[in-house]
């Protein structure tokens, strides 16, 4: 079934009082939204910008040097390719239960005990890689 979304009118009049409101101060802009059940997130920085008042919205404004672009790209690279990582160590741990499952169904033995018997195994016996 289609849903249908509402669509929000509102008169100049109410515009130009809400303008007036929040030219005057008292409340912020997320208070005369709330306040107003104006749903829009830019829909007042909208109305300031057609009636002139474009001081009335602030702005806010990130001033960045080169270098801050630069490490904000690799950060935003290097969180990629963490994902990534996290999403193939995933699968990997998956695919490796899905296989000691089968293995276990096909060798009639019982999964926890196996999974009891290699941790025991694992903790008594460290190996190379812990050993490094």
């Amino acid at each position: 079934m289609l849903k249908v979304k509402k669509i929000y009118r509102y008169s100049e009049s109410f515009k130009q009082q809400v303008l007036l409101e929040l030219s005057k101060g008292i409340y912020s802009a997320n208070e005369i939204r709330k306040r107003y059940g104006i749903k829009g997130t830019v829909t007042l920085s909208n109305w300031a910008k057609k009636s002139g008042n474009f001081g009335l919205i602030p702005k806010t404004i990130r001033v960045e040097t080169p270098q801050e672009k630069d490490q904000i790209a690799s950060l935003k690279l290097e969180i990629k390719r963490l994902k990534m990582s996290i999403a193939d160590i995933v699968t990997d741990r998956v695919i490796a239960e899905s296989t000691l499952e089968v293995i276990c169904e096909q060798q009639g033995l019982d999964i926890e005990e196996v999974k009891k018997k290699a941790g025991t195994i694992l903790a008594s016996n460290p190996s190379k890689k812990a050993r490094r």
